[in-house]
This record gives C-alpha cells, structure tokens and sequence, in this order.
C-alpha cells in the first residue's frame, strides 16, 4: 500500500498543492512552522477521517476561505482507491472513495492504514490513560469495522446510563435495562483490546529487543476491573450492580471500557512511573512499529509511515534501528535537516522542501 500522488487546496496553510509522492522515502524538510506536518496531517485524515491534532475540523480550512479538499490516490494489492474529502466550514465533511460518497465515516476505516509516529505520542507512555484507549480504539477501529460499530453503541448506552443515574434514580428498572446493554458491548470491546494487547506483545517483544541490542524487554498489559477472561459479559453485569450505589451517588458510570488502560513495563518495571527519558521513547518506538507488523499481518499489505519530525527525538541507534526497517514500507518523514539520516537511505528517496506554503 502507498500513496501515489496528494492534492489539497485551502488546506492549513496550502493554497493549492499537487504532488507525487515515491513509494519509498519521502522526506520533506525546511524551516518550522512551514507547513511539513501540514501534509502528514492531511494523509492521516484520509485514513480515518479526524486530524491527530486538532477536533476542530474548521480549524483545518486555509483562513478566508470557505472549504477545504484533500485527495489522495492509493495504489494497494487488490485495488487502487481515490479518496477525495470537503471539509465545510460549519463543521460537515463529505467523503468520496472511487466517486461514491460514503454514508459513514465507518466505511472509510480500513479503506487506507497509516501509522503516525510524533514526538506527542509520548503521551501514550507519559500522561493519562485516555491518550492509551485512543490509541488502542483507533488501532482497532481501523482493522475491525465491527469494533468501530461497537464503541459508537457502548458510548451511546453508557451516555444513556449516566443520565439515568442522575434522574431516574428510584428506577431500577431502566438500570437493569441499560446494565444488559451495555454489557454486551463492553464485552465485545474488552476481548477486542485484550487480543490486540496479546499481538503488541508478540511482536513488540521482537522489535524492543532489537532496539535495545537485547538489554531490555517490553511487556503490556491490560488494566481492567473485570477478572473472569472467559465470561466477561456476565462478570461485567454484576461489577456494575456492585457499584450501583456508587454510581447513584456520583451520577457516572464508574467502571467499564472507557476506564480501562493497559501499562508498559520494561523489565518489569512501570515505563510510566518509573522509566528514564529514552526508555519512554524506545517504548513508544517498539508499539508504533509493533502495530505496524499488526497492521500488516492483518491485512497482508503495509501501511503507510508517518514520521513526524521524530529523529532528531532519538540517539544514534534509534535512529539506525528505524531506518534500517522502512525499506520496505512507504515512508513520509519530516524534519528540519537530513544531516544526521543521509548516510543510512538509498538513493531510492524523493526530497521536498518546504517554504510557507510552498513544495519544490
């Protein structure tokens, strides 16, 4: 899977621009605040319709101007997709893939895969345990539209059960009623993150090892208050009604799928509470790429690489270690200067660069 070509007009910073991209190495390189992430932006919102840096999606429109339009044509194994996106300043979006307009913005999952690595995905390993379950629901949703399906369900009733617990609280009933539901989806949700957190294993154990020239090992695992593996819907069903006066009292839903989090240890050790600057980075370097190999075991291709001005994070070795492995995925890498990184890519590389706007 690669990117032959991309087209934005009004998009951030760009007027109107066209490029053709190689299916190697691509690196665009420039000045800060020149419009690099820019473009990585734009090709991870054609994979799964958001930007990973904004919620706004009119903050993604050039100012003065009306709409924004991304297209992207995608060369993959079976068949070549064009995927074409409005963005409308009063917030809608319309997207097209081969000319026909999807109904939801659930079709367009899995329909092209990247992975984005920045130097913000430090918060995956650092701060709270949001920024790990959107992580793993974003990863998951763009492998198994089913599970897209079903977190959308399992916001839904639990947005429904919050609200009964702060005003029909003399309903038991109703509770009973939302109890069964949302079980049922967190259940699905829960044996979903647990295999997709065996797979991190599986091949981030490999790739850590690499990294760290077999002086480290990585180990994830998943933090869930529900305890019976084998029966997950009907454990859930009775932590909720364990909880139920606590939850009447504080009118939230106090466990479930979206209190979840998995930890990182690196040699058994908390890489959150306890792990140095680099072991951080080489954590969050050993998951990134692990998906990758996820990605591809799923689904038989490689994704596209996003590097967002990530190399200059890294020593020496980190650095090798990443560009001794993108030889065989296209790889769209941003930075400041390639003085560092020249020596270690083939001539097979297209070079930008960047100036306010512009791309030569």
């Amino acid at each position: 899977m690669y990117i032959k070509s991309l087209n934005l007009l009004n998009f951030r910073n760009y007027n109107n621009l066209s490029i053709q991209l190689n299916k190697g190495i691509n690196i665009f390189t420039g000045d800060n605040a020149q419009g690099k992430t820019n473009i990585l932006e734009s090709i991870y919102y054609c994979s799964i319709g958001k930007s990973h840096r904004t919620s706004k999606d009119k903050e993604l429109i050039k100012w003065g101007a009306d709409e924004a339009y991304i297209s992207t044509y995608i060369s993959k194994e079976r068949l070549d997709k064009k995927i074409d996106i409005k963005i409308f300043k009063e917030g809608k979006k319309g997207i097209n893939i081969n000319s026909i307009k999807l109904n939801s913005i659930s079709d367009l999952m899995g329909v092209f895969n990247v992975v984005i690595f920045s130097p913000e995905d430090l918060k995956i390993v650092k701060e709270s345990p949001a920024f790990r379950r959107k992580f793993i629901d974003i990863e998951l949703c763009k492998l198994n539209k089913k599970y897209y399906y079903t977190l959308v369900q399992y916001n839904k009733v639990l947005n429904e059960r919050n609200f009964a617990l702060r005003k029909w609280e003399n309903d038991k009933n109703i509770l009973d009623i939302y109890d069964s539901q949302i079980s049922k989806f967190a259940s699905l949700i829960i044996k979903e993150r647990l295999n997709y957190i065996k797979k991190l294993n599986d091949q981030g154990k490999i790739i850590h090892k690499k990294i760290t020239s077999n002086n480290e090992f990585i180990d994830f695992e998943y933090i869930t208050e529900v305890k019976d593996f084998d029966n997950i819907e009907n454990d859930f069903i009775k932590l909720l009604r364990e909880n139920r006066r606590k939850d009447l009292e504080k009118g939230i839903t106090s466990i479930g799928p979206h209190r979840d989090d998995f930890s990182i240890f690196i040699n058994n050790i908390d890489t959150r509470k306890f792990g140095s600057q680099g072991q951080q980075r080489t954590a969050v370097l050993s998951t990134k790429f692990a998906s990758l190999e996820i990605i591809k075991e799923e689904i038989g291709e490689y994704p596209v690489l996003l590097l967002d001005d990530v190399l200059s994070e890294l020593d020496l070795k980190r650095q090798k270690y990443i560009l001794n492995s993108i030889k065989k995925v296209q790889t769209i890498i941003t930075c400041t200067g390639i003085f560092d990184i020249k020596d270690y890519l083939d001539e097979d590389i297209n070079m930008y660069y960047v100036k306010n706007g512009t791309v030569e």
